[in-house]
């Protein structure tokens, strides 16, 4: 699932590239994908309309044209934009390689721009959304999110007072889209592990001190992330100051924790047999817990959880 960096890496890209007239539209005849509108209605709409900003909140993309509708992108599981005319050095997950199918079999919205850039939404899972809003800020689901993780994190007196409100495991508030948008469930793991927050700990049970963390933790990780937007670098390891895009986040991730490399063994269980495990020498605890499918470190531990 496209993750809050990703999305506001395509928004630069589209930024930088794809402003300029659209000559010709083509959207594919999925009313799964298409809301709102017959497909052909939406292809009619877009032609001869100019785009003259990119803008995003949360994990919604939407396109700013001259004159409304704007079209607005909801990446789902597998929702990805791809750009023909950028250099592959920019924007790794946005390139288009000469040898590439285009537009791909999985593109549901491709526009050719008088530019001579081209721009393709795609979707293999069809999990995606993609609408015409007259206002998108007004219009749901955009409205119905909260302060963008990256541009409105609320100061630390809001924060915490918001928090405290919560009765819910703290990683089911930070889900939360109306709480804070743009946090999915791979950025929750990290940032409550920086924090030393377990998962499954109420959130009306953080202090102060705890909230002030947490804050940071995803202050943090918008600032790392958003100097690597525009390589393809997305993350950078707390540990071993690796960068790495999300592609081998599951990867990195795999690597023991004890090891300084990164802060889960294993978040998804492997079909392979597993092996046996070590015992410990006596008097020595496990420094690791579960919760769900997810492994944590005991020092994650905190009021409420069992």
């Amino acid at each position: 699932m496209p993750e809050l960096p990703e999305v506001e890496a395509a928004r630069r890209a589209v930024e930088l590239h794809c402003k300029g007239l659209i000559c010709r539209a083509s959207v594919a005849d999925d009313t799964t994908v298409i809301e709102g509108m017959a497909p052909f209605d939406m292809q009619r709409r877009l032609v001869a309309k100019r785009i003259v900003a990119a803008h995003r909140k949360g994990k919604q993309l939407w396109l700013e044209l001259d004159e409304p509708p704007s079209i607005c992108f909801q990446f789902g599981m597998a929702g990805a934009v791809y750009v023909k005319g950028v250099k592959s050095t920019k924007y790794v997950r946005s390139a288009v390689k000469d040898e590439d199918e285009w537009p791909s079999k999985y593109s549901k919205v491709h526009l050719v721009l008088d530019t001579g850039v081209e721009m393709s939404f795609t979707d293999k899972r069809r999990f995606a959304r993609v609408r015409l809003l007259q206002d998108p800020r007004l219009s749901p689901p955009i409205s119905e999110l909260g302060p963008d993780a990256y541009t409105e994190l609320p100061d630390e007196t809001t924060f915490a007072d918001s928090v405290a409100k919560k009765k819910t495991a703290i990683k089911a508030v930070l889900l939360d889209q109306s709480f804070i948008a743009g946090i999915g469930n791979w950025i929750a793991d990290e940032v409550l592990y920086q924090s030393r927050i377990h998962p499954e700990q109420p959130a009306s049970t953080l202090t102060a001190i705890d909230c002030e963390r947490l804050r940071g933790a995803i202050k943090e990780g918008k600032r790392s992330s958003s100097s690597l937007l525009a390589e393809g670098r997305l993350l950078m390891c707390r540990s071993c100051r690796s960068t790495m895009g999300f592609q081998r986040r599951r990867r990195h991730r795999g690597r023991n924790l004890s090891r300084g490399k990164w802060t889960t063994r294993t978040k998804w269980k492997k079909r392979r047999k597993p092996r046996q495990r070590r015992r410990l020498s006596p008097g020595r605890k496990n420094p690791w817990t579960t919760t769900g499918n997810l492994m944590v470190m005991t020092n994650q531990r905190g009021k409420g959880v069992q």
